[in-house]
This record gives C-alpha cells, structure tokens and sequence, in this order.
C-alpha cells in the first residue's frame, strides 16, 4: 500500500514539475520577441476573427506565431473577445502578449492622405486609387450613385469635398474617406453661409462654393483672396460676364494641354465664362476655407478687372484701359 502511495505521490509530483516546467515556457513564450521577416509588418484583422485565425494572417504577413500558444494566451487572459477589428503593425522587439494586448485595446495603426486645395474631384478620385492603403469600393460606382450615397441634392461631385488632411486606419473604404471630405466641407459651408456677408448677389450656397472654387483658382495670395472675391462680386452685380480662365480650363477638360488660344475663349461650353454671363453651372474644384470666407466676405471696392503680375500677387484696375495697360506691363512685358 506504502508502495501504491509513493508511486501517486511520485505521478502528482511529476505532473506539477511537468506544469510548472510548461507554465514557465509558455510564460517565456509570451514576453519573447517574435521573429519578424522585416523591422515593420502590417497586418489585417477582419471583423469577428476568432485568435486563431488572428495567428494565421499574422503568419501568413511574416510573423512567426505559433496558433495553439497564441490562442491559449487570448483565452487565458480574458482576451479572445477583445480583439478588434482593424489594422495593427508588428515592429522588432514586440512580444505575443504585447501583440494581443494592442489588438485588444485597438491600437491600430493609421495613416494619412492629403486632399489639396484646387485638386479638381477627378485629382482626388486619383489619388485616393492610388493609395496602397485605402480599399478601393467605388470602381463600378457612377457619380450619381456616389451623390446618392452620400445624401446630395446635388448633379455634380465637384467642389463637394473639403480639401484637408484625413487620417485613417489602412483598409479604410474609398467611400468612407470622400463621405468625411463631404461631410466637412457641408458643414463649413453651412456655417460659412450663417455668417456670410449682406447683400451679396449669391442666392444659394452652392453657388458660393462654386464662386469659391474659381477664386481658389485664381490665386493663391492670402491677402488677394477677399479683393479678387470683390472683383466678381463687382461684375455679378452688374451683369458683366467674369471672364476667368480657370473655368474655360475647367470646361475644356483634357483638350487643356498648358495654354488657353484664342478660339478656346469663343468655344462655348458651360464653363466659360467668357461666353456665358453668371456663375458657372458647378465649381472648378475644391475650395479651402479662405477661398470660402472670401467668397462670402468680399472686399468692398472698385474694381473691375485684375492681372497676375507673375509673383503670385495681383495688380487690380477699375476701368478697362488701367486694365490693358497692366496687361501691358506684366502679361506681354511692355512699359514700366
């Protein structure tokens, strides 16, 4: 009988030596670094992945994880239900419980696309199918249907999106980034228009998004933007056509190689407004918020007409012969 008991004796003992011996490697196991095939690798957790599958797109993105320690660990530590959806990076030096705890608490990984101001939507849409990050949904997806979507009223996606920097986590849906581009840009416009000035010979404010986006064009000059803004609000009031060239440019759309000719001012299309008095029917592209403010808060003054004077400022004339003559001196280099 002594015999019997020595031998169980022995049996529990071992099985508890055996467990420790494992609990310390397991143990070990989750504070060492994993090997990774690079210094950084990204990877993917798709909503309601279980720790296994978790462990397998980690080994399939070039972390060495071993399935069963890792599943144990989620288990053990509470967890397995944790895990977020998302995008995470795995860098040298980062352990499996390191791993876990930051898919657990969500700390994924972001990063940012710049939308500028001036980009045309066709710029944006480019850009957006560019980037390695962004999963790309819209490829079938008509500009009607986008508009429908994203609730507009509106026939055009042009000038809809405001032009900042959005930040995101990789994976991030194409149509998510425009939705927040489209929603910030309402938003700024609704409380834009709020505190818009009086009087202004703007009826709607899309229309002052649209006049927005060509004064975004015309000039890029902090302190010109509300004096050029005049100067179109000048013309609108008295019925003079606006004559700009970045609509004709706008409207001529890939026939635009670097230079407007004459004939390109008297080939009528939507958007010139050499041949068309009033607004153009959308804006030319997407406008920041000082281009808006100038829109909606003109300078008050004279002047009619305005020529670049080639370093980014403007030379501004009330009556056409000032005009001609600043053509003159900083278009076609003549006089003084």
């Amino acid at each position: 009988m002594n015999r019997i008991k020595r031998f169980f004796l022995w049996l529990v003992l071992l099985a508890f030596v055996a467990m420790a011996g494992l609990s310390a490697a397991f143990w070990y196991w989750s504070i060492k670094p994993v090997q990774l095939s690079a210094e950084r690798i990204d990877f993917q957790v798709e909503l309601g992945t279980r720790p296994r599958t978790v462990a397998v797109a980690m080994q399939k993105a070039g972390i060495a994880m071993n399935a069963d320690a890792f599943v144990a660990l989620a288990r053990l530590t509470g967890r397995d239900t944790l895990i977020k959806a998302g995008a995470y990076e795995a860098v040298r030096g980062d352990t499996p419980a390191m791993l876990l705890e930051r898919m657990a608490n969500g700390d994924m990984t972001q990063t940012s696309q710049i939308l500028v101001e001036g980009w045309t939507y066709q710029r944006i849409r480019q850009v957006l199918r560019e980037n390695t990050h962004i999963k790309q949904t819209l490829g079938d997806v008509s500009d009607a249907q986008l508009l429908e979507r994203l609730g507009s009223s509106e026939t055009s996606p042009e000038g809809l999106f405001y032009p900042d920097t959005y930040v995101f986590v990789p994976g991030t849906s194409d149509f998510d980034i425009l939705r927040r581009a489209y929603q910030a840009q309402q938003k700024l416009l609704a409380s834009l228009w709020e505190q818009r000035a009086p009087d202004l010979p703007i009826a709607t404010p899309y229309q002052a998004l649209i006049l927005a986006s060509i004064i975004e064009k015309e000039t890029g000059h902090n302190a010109d933007r509300e004096r050029v803004a005049g100067v179109f609000v000048n013309r609108l009031r008295l019925g003079m056509p606006l004559q700009t060239d970045p609509t004709v440019i706008y409207g001529m759309g890939d026939a635009y190689q670097g230079r407007i000719r004459k004939k390109d001012l008297t080939t009528d299309t939507p958007w010139n407004t050499y041949m068309r008095g009033g607004l153009p029917p959308t804006p030319i592209a997407s406008s920041g918020k000082a281009a808006l403010y100038a829109a909606l808060h003109p300078e008050q003054h004279k002047f009619l007409y305005f020529v670049s004077r080639g370093d980014g400022t403007s030379e501004f004339s009330e009556n056409l012969g000032s005009h001609n003559r600043a053509v003159s001196k900083y278009i076609l280099g003549q006089g003084r």
